[in-house]
């Protein structure tokens, strides 16, 4: 397999999370997202992904976009460790926290929201960061919450990683690389710190990817 990445991209970095989980080699291509305009934009990648937008997964000629939808497949191709649960409650409550943040909250702090931030909107780094501390914080409100009250596990959902898990931990480093304040979501807190420190998670950590700067 082959996976477009970019190393700071949470997105790309939920798929290597749940590559490494299930024991999966793949190759990494890395598709720089700020240099010489983007590369995501430029033709040859456009081809593999008409959204432009990364990961994207090529397995062995079919390319597959969007994070949790690579996930999903995964999943079905390679069910052990199971990110998404067979129990219907269990699965409907990983995949809420998931959506949450690969839909409510990732979308408005990703590279073109803050890009048309700044050139459209003329706010500086300062206005920036606010607004991406606010949909951060109004997210980990909610998902806090939700583990106080239907986890009591080690993981988001119950004892066993699943999807919800692989979504949180890249918002944890997108919520420290923008200085949210995380005091009031301890419990995320602990469990992403404790997942960052588990070989299928440190390996898919931006900070160790070939194209990290």
């Amino acid at each position: 397999m082959r996976l477009y990445t970019y190393f700071r991209s949470t997105a790309a970095y939920r798929v290597r999370i749940a590559l490494n989980l299930k024991g999966i080699e793949y190759e990494a291509v890395p598709v720089h997202l700020l240099r010489d305009g983007g590369e995501h934009r430029q033709a040859a990648f456009i081809a593999r992904n008409s959204q432009g937008f990364v990961p994207v997964l090529d397995d062995a000629g079919t390319a597959l976009a969007q994070s949790l939808a690579i996930i999903e497949y995964l999943d079905a191709r390679r069910p052990t460790p199971r990110l998404l649960p067979a129990e219907p409650v269990l699965r409907a409550r990983v995949q809420a926290l998931a959506l949450l943040i690969a839909c409510d909250t990732h979308p408005l702090n990703n590279l073109r929201v803050l890009q048309y931030l700044r050139k459209e909107l003329s706010l500086d780094d300062a206005g920036v960061n606010r607004w991406v501390q606010h949909w951060i914080g109004e997210s980990f409100r909610s998902f806090e919450a939700s583990v106080r009250e239907s986890s009591g596990g080690r993981y988001c959902v119950g004892d066993a990683v699943s999807l919800a898990d692989v979504c949180l931990v890249p918002q944890m480093f997108n919520a420290r690389r923008f200085d949210c304040d995380l005091a009031p979501y301890p419990t995320l807190v602990r469990i992403a710190d404790a997942l960052a420190a588990e070989p299928a998670f440190a390996r898919a950590a931006p900070a160790n990817q070939p194209d990290a700067e």
